[in-house]
């Protein structure tokens, strides 16, 4: 299904096993680019990078993931195999070919299991502050608990970007776009068991194995201030030697919004 372009980008609905996945399809002339946002995220984020790789040539779309964003608000099923399955999905209906993968946190795990399970499905993988490591078994219910403090609803935009960007414009306004106006203000547009239940799976255990199976080019961005801790980078780097990696200074987890200029350039320069 086709609906009718906004700020430059048509929506464009995928059905998988009865799930509805949104994307956000910038259009462009191709080398493909699937854009994969993290936990709680939305396919918005991606709006300033979109941009970007479209008007550098590149085919882009953008997933609202199961669970988020315009895609279904309730799925049944939010496994790591699933969010793999919406990808290929998406790349097979909208027609892609070979496209390159960019994911951020969730998406980039993501990004990197369908890389792993589908080899010759991506051109090359962009992974966005996201590793193989597996998750502290507390993990999931502390970010549960972040989600379900924030004061609901927001009465304004900028109590939303001041409260969600912690210091921080740029990631403020980003988490900001992702709210809905119901019900006398703004609200998430994701419920936070949903996000607890779509974290479980990473706390059982690693994905190495997955990491070891990736045959095509990898790029890693990190922000100097993000999740992904040295050790676990050094690993990435043992286990794939040909990886490219870019620290950021000053960045935090959120690197696609806070330098979404810096992202792009180094995703254009890496050789892919």
């Amino acid at each position: 299904m086709i609906f009718p372009a906004e700020d430059s980008w048509t929506e464009r609905v995928v059905v998988r096993d009865g799930v509805r996945l949104s994307c956000r399809d910038w259009g462009g002339s191709g080398p493909d680019a699937l854009l994969l946002h993290g936990l709680a995220g939305h396919s918005g984020e991606w709006d300033g990078l979109a941009r970007l790789l479209r008007d550098a040539g590149h085919r882009v779309v953008a997933l609202d993931q199961r669970g988020h964003g315009a895609g279904e608000r309730r799925p049944a099923d939010v496994s790591r195999a699933a969010y793999v399955a919406d990808v290929v999905a998406v790349v097979e209906e909208l027609g892609l070919v070979r496209p390159l993968l960019v994911g951020q946190s969730l998406g980039g795990h993501t990004a990197l299991l369908t890389a792993a399970a589908h080899p010759g499905l991506p051109r090359a993988l962009v992974l966005v502050e996201a590793g193989p490591g597996g998750a502290e078994p507390g993990l999931p219910e502390q970010i549960g608990g972040w989600l379900r403090a924030w004061p609901v609803p927001f009465p304004s935009r900028e109590a939303a970007v001041s409260y969600l960007g912690n210091g921080k414009r740029a990631v403020g306004e980003g988490w900001a776009d992702g709210l809905e106006e119901r019900e006398g203000g703004l609200w998430p547009r994701f419920e936070p068991d949903v996000m607890v239940r779509s974290l479980g799976e990473l706390t059982r255990r690693d994905f190495w194995a997955e990491w070891a199976a990736v045959d095509c080019p990898a790029l890693v961005v990190l922000g100097e201030e993000g999740i992904i801790g040295g050790d676990e980078y050094a690993e990435m780097v043992r286990i794939q030697p040909r990886l490219h990696g870019v620290s950021l200074p000053g960045v935090g987890h959120d690197v696609h919004l806070e330098r979404p200029e810096v992202l792009g350039g180094l995703i254009l320069e890496f050789p892919h």
